[in-house]
Protein backbone atom coordinates (compact mmCIF):
# COMPACT_ATOMS: atom_id res chain seq x y z
CA UNK A 1 0.00 0.00 0.00
CA UNK A 2 2.41 2.37 0.84
CA UNK A 3 4.42 2.56 -2.48
CA UNK A 4 1.12 4.04 -3.97
CA UNK A 5 1.16 6.77 -1.19
CA UNK A 6 4.86 7.83 -1.46
CA UNK A 7 6.54 8.05 -5.47
CA UNK A 8 10.10 7.33 -3.64
CA UNK A 9 9.99 5.20 -0.32
CA UNK A 10 12.97 4.32 1.23
CA UNK A 11 12.24 2.28 4.46
CA UNK A 12 13.72 3.02 7.88
CA UNK A 13 14.06 1.21 11.30
CA UNK A 14 10.61 -0.90 11.23
CA UNK A 15 8.88 -1.67 14.09
CA UNK A 16 8.07 -5.68 15.00
CA UNK A 17 4.81 -7.18 16.00
CA UNK A 18 6.17 -7.33 19.48
CA UNK A 19 6.44 -3.84 19.82
CA UNK A 20 3.15 -2.64 17.90
CA UNK A 21 2.03 -5.03 20.72
CA UNK A 22 4.57 -3.10 23.54
CA UNK A 23 2.99 0.21 22.51
CA UNK A 24 -0.82 -0.60 22.64
CA UNK A 25 -0.05 -2.27 25.62
CA UNK A 26 1.72 0.88 27.58
CA UNK A 27 -0.94 2.95 25.64
CA UNK A 28 -3.97 0.97 26.48
CA UNK A 29 -5.65 1.20 23.12
CA UNK A 30 -4.69 -0.84 19.79
CA UNK A 31 -3.20 1.30 17.11
CA UNK A 32 -4.85 1.69 14.24
CA UNK A 33 -4.38 -0.53 11.12
CA UNK A 34 -2.86 1.85 8.60
CA UNK A 35 -0.58 3.11 11.39
CA UNK A 36 0.60 -0.97 12.27
CA UNK A 37 0.74 -1.16 8.63
CA UNK A 38 3.06 2.28 8.43
CA UNK A 39 5.24 0.80 11.83
CA UNK A 40 6.03 -2.47 9.57
CA UNK A 41 6.40 -1.61 6.27
CA UNK A 42 7.83 2.24 6.20
CA UNK A 43 9.40 2.43 10.02
CA UNK A 44 11.12 5.89 11.43
CA UNK A 45 11.27 8.60 8.84
CA UNK A 46 10.45 11.51 7.48
CA UNK A 47 7.49 11.22 5.48
CA UNK A 48 6.44 13.97 2.43
CA UNK A 49 9.46 15.82 3.48
CA UNK A 50 7.41 17.23 6.23
CA UNK A 51 6.29 14.84 9.30
CA UNK A 52 8.62 12.84 11.71
CA UNK A 53 6.31 9.84 12.95
CA UNK A 54 6.79 8.32 15.62
CA UNK A 55 6.88 4.44 15.79
CA UNK A 56 6.98 1.29 18.47
CA UNK A 57 10.96 1.17 18.78
CA UNK A 58 13.73 0.64 21.53
CA UNK A 59 15.04 4.07 20.48
CA UNK A 60 13.92 6.68 22.53
CA UNK A 61 14.00 9.28 20.13
CA UNK A 62 11.47 7.53 17.37
CA UNK A 63 9.34 5.38 20.10
CA UNK A 64 6.04 6.01 20.07
CA UNK A 65 5.13 5.74 23.58
CA UNK A 66 8.29 7.83 24.28
CA UNK A 67 7.55 10.90 22.26
CA UNK A 68 3.70 11.10 22.91
CA UNK A 69 4.45 11.60 25.92
CA UNK A 70 7.28 14.30 25.70
CA UNK A 71 4.97 15.80 23.36
CA UNK A 72 1.93 15.93 25.36
CA UNK A 73 3.62 16.86 28.45
CA UNK A 74 5.30 20.00 26.26
CA UNK A 75 2.43 21.31 24.86
CA UNK A 76 0.58 20.73 28.39
CA UNK A 77 3.21 22.74 29.61
CA UNK A 78 3.56 25.56 27.28
CA UNK A 79 -0.57 25.94 27.59
CA UNK A 80 0.10 26.50 30.94
CA UNK A 81 2.19 29.26 31.04
CA UNK A 82 0.33 30.57 27.88
CA UNK A 83 -2.57 30.72 30.75
CA UNK A 84 -0.74 32.41 33.40
CA UNK A 85 -1.70 35.09 31.41
CA UNK A 86 -4.77 37.33 31.72
CA UNK A 87 -6.82 35.29 29.91
CA UNK A 88 -7.53 31.54 29.89
CA UNK A 89 -6.11 29.57 26.62
CA UNK A 90 -8.57 29.23 23.95
CA UNK A 91 -8.79 26.54 21.27
CA UNK A 92 -9.24 26.60 17.79
CA UNK A 93 -10.97 23.53 16.79
CA UNK A 94 -12.31 22.93 13.12
CA UNK A 95 -15.20 21.11 14.08
CA UNK A 96 -15.62 23.04 18.14
CA UNK A 97 -15.28 19.63 19.76
CA UNK A 98 -12.83 20.05 22.96
CA UNK A 99 -12.93 16.95 23.93
CA UNK A 100 -10.63 15.53 21.46
CA UNK A 101 -7.75 17.03 23.24
CA UNK A 102 -8.67 14.37 26.55
CA UNK A 103 -8.25 11.92 23.83
CA UNK A 104 -5.75 13.17 22.20
CA UNK A 105 -2.27 10.98 21.56
CA UNK A 106 0.30 12.37 20.00
CA UNK A 107 2.12 10.64 17.46
CA UNK A 108 3.84 12.76 14.83
CA UNK A 109 5.65 16.07 14.47
CA UNK A 110 6.28 18.62 11.70
CA UNK A 111 9.13 20.36 10.31
CA UNK A 112 6.61 23.72 11.09
CA UNK A 113 6.07 23.12 14.69
CA UNK A 114 2.63 21.15 14.38
CA UNK A 115 1.62 17.91 15.80
CA UNK A 116 0.07 15.16 14.81
CA UNK A 117 -2.69 13.22 17.05
CA UNK A 118 -5.20 10.55 17.18
CA UNK A 119 -8.61 11.28 18.73
CA UNK A 120 -8.51 7.76 20.41
CA UNK A 121 -12.32 7.47 20.50
CA UNK A 122 -13.93 4.25 19.42
CA UNK A 123 -11.92 1.57 18.62
CA UNK A 124 -10.27 0.64 14.45
CA UNK A 125 -8.98 3.83 12.53
CA UNK A 126 -9.00 6.94 14.55
CA UNK A 127 -9.23 10.51 12.77
CA UNK A 128 -6.22 12.08 12.83
CA UNK A 129 -5.95 15.85 14.03
CA UNK A 130 -2.95 18.82 13.68
CA UNK A 131 -2.38 21.41 16.17
CA UNK A 132 -0.54 23.83 14.54
CA UNK A 133 2.81 25.35 16.03
CA UNK A 134 0.51 28.45 17.55
CA UNK A 135 -0.76 25.28 20.51
CA UNK A 136 -4.73 26.77 18.96
CA UNK A 137 -5.45 26.07 16.04
CA UNK A 138 -6.35 22.28 15.03
CA UNK A 139 -7.22 21.17 11.94
CA UNK A 140 -8.35 17.42 10.68
CA UNK A 141 -5.38 15.56 9.10
CA UNK A 142 -7.57 12.11 7.72
CA UNK A 143 -9.68 9.32 8.80
CA UNK A 144 -6.48 7.21 8.29
CA UNK A 145 -2.44 7.71 8.01
CA UNK A 146 -2.80 7.16 3.98
CA UNK A 147 -5.25 9.15 3.93
CA UNK A 148 -3.93 12.27 5.87
CA UNK A 149 -0.36 11.61 3.54
CA UNK A 150 -2.16 11.92 0.37
CA UNK A 151 -4.19 15.02 1.65
CA UNK A 152 -1.00 16.87 2.52
CA UNK A 153 0.26 16.14 -1.33
CA UNK A 154 -2.52 17.66 -3.02
CA UNK A 155 -4.46 20.59 -2.52
CA UNK A 156 -6.68 19.94 0.00
CA UNK A 157 -3.27 20.45 2.56
CA UNK A 158 -4.56 23.87 2.62
CA UNK A 159 -7.74 22.48 4.92
CA UNK A 160 -4.86 20.40 6.73
CA UNK A 161 -2.09 22.98 7.44
CA UNK A 162 -3.40 26.26 6.22
CA UNK A 163 -3.28 29.12 3.99
CA UNK A 164 -0.16 29.18 1.87
CA UNK A 165 1.21 25.65 2.96
CA UNK A 166 2.01 24.37 -0.89
CA UNK A 167 1.19 20.94 -1.40
CA UNK A 168 4.38 18.34 0.12
CA UNK A 169 6.75 15.44 -2.15
CA UNK A 170 5.29 12.27 -1.71
CA UNK A 171 8.35 11.03 -0.35
CA UNK A 172 9.22 8.81 2.51
CA UNK A 173 13.11 8.96 3.99
CA UNK A 174 13.78 6.28 6.11
CA UNK A 175 16.24 6.92 9.53
CA UNK A 176 18.24 3.58 9.86
CA UNK A 177 18.18 1.53 13.45
CA UNK A 178 22.22 2.74 13.84
CA UNK A 179 21.66 6.11 13.70
CA UNK A 180 18.66 5.69 15.86
CA UNK A 181 21.38 4.08 18.41
CA UNK A 182 23.65 6.69 18.10
CA UNK A 183 21.13 9.45 18.62
CA UNK A 184 19.97 7.83 22.05
CA UNK A 185 24.22 7.29 23.01
CA UNK A 186 25.31 9.37 26.01
CA UNK A 187 28.03 12.02 25.39
CA UNK A 188 31.41 11.45 26.49
CA UNK A 189 32.26 13.65 29.49
CA UNK A 190 32.69 17.47 28.95
CA UNK A 191 31.01 16.83 25.19
CA UNK A 192 27.76 18.56 24.83
CA UNK A 193 24.62 16.48 24.39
Amino acid sequence: MWNTVFERLHPGARSSDAEIARAEAELGFALPESYRSFCRDCGAGLANGHFRIATPLPYPAADLVTRAEIIADSINAAIEALSAADAPHRFAIEDGDLSRLARACFFGEGEDGSFLFWDVAGAGEYSIWVMAADLETVRFGGDSLDAFFRRTQGLTILDVLGDGTPPLASTFEGIEAAVLARAGEASPPGKPA
